[in-house]
């Protein structure tokens, strides 16, 4: 689950991650009233959405007078923001965080996430603040600094100055940089984050350090330890079909290709979706119906798929362990009863029950039903079924 930068930054309060004053406003007349009340004569215009690269897009300003936040207000509320992260679509604007203007001096990246090959979160830190991280990941390489940090020990003071050295801080500003990545990795493990991000992490004039931006994102499955956290969902921020699959315990995500794909268990998901590229196709969607899978619950699977005008064929893969393939074919006939499925149905089924699910989609005579041999047949016959081969 990810939030809202100004959702971050109250999160990063709470532990002493120093950020500048800001409000949050879903009008023009609140982004003014806002400015008014934080004073200055300086303040920066956010647009709040679910991605990167806003100021790239012109979803960020900054405003030198009350009359330049209520133009820029003005024109970022409503718009359709296209980054680099949100696709070709772009994501609608309905509010925006007004936030005092700060005095930079220098900037820098900070962030945090899991090192799965080391098996614990690394701290990341770069000169290059402002900038894409995976494009100086790929570019210069070299300019990102990184330390592990074993949680059975946690954040220590040799991994904030090993940070500190790497950004070639003045030994006087080390000690406030320590304590503000400390601050950090305790945001990190007490909310049980997937990742944390501030780009740029800002030095101010007198010294200071402050998260100029902030982005973070949450392990789902963790969300029940944190109904604070849960609560911040934005869930209009997210693909409707997605959070519809949530509902039925389905696992869903959205693609660009045209194979729609429905498969039991995450790696045979993956798998499924690899062979389908190797075919020369491109998967629609990651669907894992699960191992209690029902009639019910496949159906919705197919009602979900097919809300994805570029679905082209559906592919069903399963292989029967704890769900029974009789059930799964089951689930394909009450879909063909309760939506319209217009496209040709792929299927592959082996495991427990498979010769009886085969009876019953042989039985059924529906014209637009594509039996398989196995994994490769399937994927074959689903990407030339959606070529209309």
């Amino acid at each position: 689950m990810n939030i809202h930068e100004y959702q971050a930054k109250q999160i990063f309060q709470k532990y002493g991650v120093p950020t500048p004053r800001g409000k949050i406003a879903h009008t023009v007349e609140e982004a003014v009233e806002a400015a008014k009340e934080l004073g200055g004569n300086i303040w920066v215009v956010k647009a709040q959405i679910h991605a990167g690269g806003r100021g790239l897009g012109g979803g960020v300003k900054l405003a030198k007078s009350l009359d330049e936040v209520k133009e820029y207000a003005e024109a970022i509320l409503g718009m359709t923001l296209v980054t680099h992260q949100t696709g070709p679509e772009g994501k609608l604007v309905q509010k925006v965080y007004i936030e005092e203007g700060a005095d930079i001096q220098a900037e820098f990246y900070l962030g945090m996430l899991l090192d799965r090959a080391k098996e614990m979160p690394v701290m990341m830190a770069s000169t290059e603040g402002g900038m894409e991280i995976e494009k100086v990941a790929e570019e210069t390489p070299e300019k990102i600094v990184k330390v592990n940090i074993d949680p059975t020990i946690g954040f220590q003071g040799y991994h904030g100055r090993e940070l500190a050295f790497g950004l070639g801080l003045p030994k006087e500003e080390v000690g406030t940089f320590i304590k503000f990545a400390k601050a950090l990795y305790d945001v990190y493990m007490d909310n049980d984050a997937e990742m944390i991000e501030i780009n740029p992490l800002i030095k101010t004039g007198d010294g200071k350090f402050l998260a100029l931006d902030a982005k973070m994102g949450f392990d789902d499955n963790a969300l029940g330890r944190h109904p604070d956290i849960e609560a911040m969902r934005d869930l209009s921020e997210e693909e409707p079909t997605e959070v519809e699959a949530k509902k039925y315990g389905l696992s869903y995500i959205k693609l660009d290709g045209n194979v729609g794909c429905m498969v039991n268990g995450a790696g045979l998901a993956m798998a499924t979706m690899d062979i389908i590229k190797h075919e020369g196709g491109e998967p629609a969607n990651f669907l894992d119906v699960g191992g209690g899978a029902n009639p019910e619950t496949v159906a919705k699977g197919f009602e979900i798929i097919l809300q994805d005008p570029n679905v082209k064929a559906i592919f069903v893969n399963i292989f029967g362990g704890i769900v029974r393939c009789d059930r799964v074919a089951n689930g394909i006939l009450e879909a063909t009863k309760i939506t319209e499925v217009n496209v040709p149905v792929v299927v592959r089924l082996d495991g427990t029950n498979a010769l009886e699910a085969a009876d019953i989609l042989r039985n059924a005579n529906i014209d637009n039903i594509i039996t398989a041999e196995n994994l490769a047949d399937g994927a074959k016959k689903a990407v030339e079924a959606a070529k209309g081969e």
